[in-house]
């Protein structure tokens, strides 16, 4: 994270425009993605919220590529996924969360995906959610990303985490505990 904003939650005026570029950019390159939405709509929603946009940016920041995936007809927002095609590289080699840290006796990782999503703003993907990203493209054929686990799943000391090989979604389970420098997670984030 971006140690000059990752305090106060706020973007710089330039910062905002940077970003807002950047998010542009992608959305108009991956209209797939979003059909029938516009980006003037998209982007009036983010002028409007500070904190999401603070939120996007730390999704950038650490290579998520946030793009609009869908839109939320009840809530009137726009949803963010991270659609880089592998795992966020800002966010690897973290275990899935702070119990599992604290449990590790030897060669702790630096984090946690559960922390880090919530310093950002964002929730971690469920695997029904990364199944729908997985309709728009190819991603994590490479890596892999740790996704929201089921707390049965959880209190038994287990994660789940997801991948695509052999152009199939694949989920798996692991130590809560694990981390490898290929898993990372993804993120969605409502604005």
């Amino acid at each position: 994270m971006n140690n000059t904003h990752s305090n106060k939650k706020e973007l710089s005026l330039e910062q905002r425009e940077e970003l807002l570029r950047a998010l542009k950019a992608r959305f108009e390159k991956n209209m797939n993605r979003h059909k029938g939405h516009e980006w003037a709509k998209v982007q009036a929603k983010l002028k409007a919220n500070t904190k999401k946009l603070w939120s996007l940016s730390e999704m950038e920041e650490t290579g998520g590529e946030p793009d609009v995936v869908g839109y939320d007809k009840k809530t009137g927002e726009y949803i963010f996924y991270d659609c880089s095609a592998e795992s966020p590289k800002g966010r690897r080699s973290v275990c899935y969360d702070r119990e599992a840290l604290e449990s590790r006796k030897e060669h702790k990782p630096k984090n946690n995906a559960i922390d880090m999503a919530a310093a950002m703003g964002i929730e971690l993907l469920s695997e029904e959610q990364y199944r729908e990203l997985q309709r728009l493209g190819d991603f994590d054929t490479k890596t892999s990303s740790w996704v929201k686990t089921p707390s049965d799943i959880r209190k038994l000391g287990g994660a789940i985490f997801c991948d695509r090989r052999y152009n199939h979604v694949f989920v798996y389970h692991n130590g809560a505990e694990s981390y490898y420098g290929a898993r990372a997670f993804r993120g969605s984030l409502t604005v």
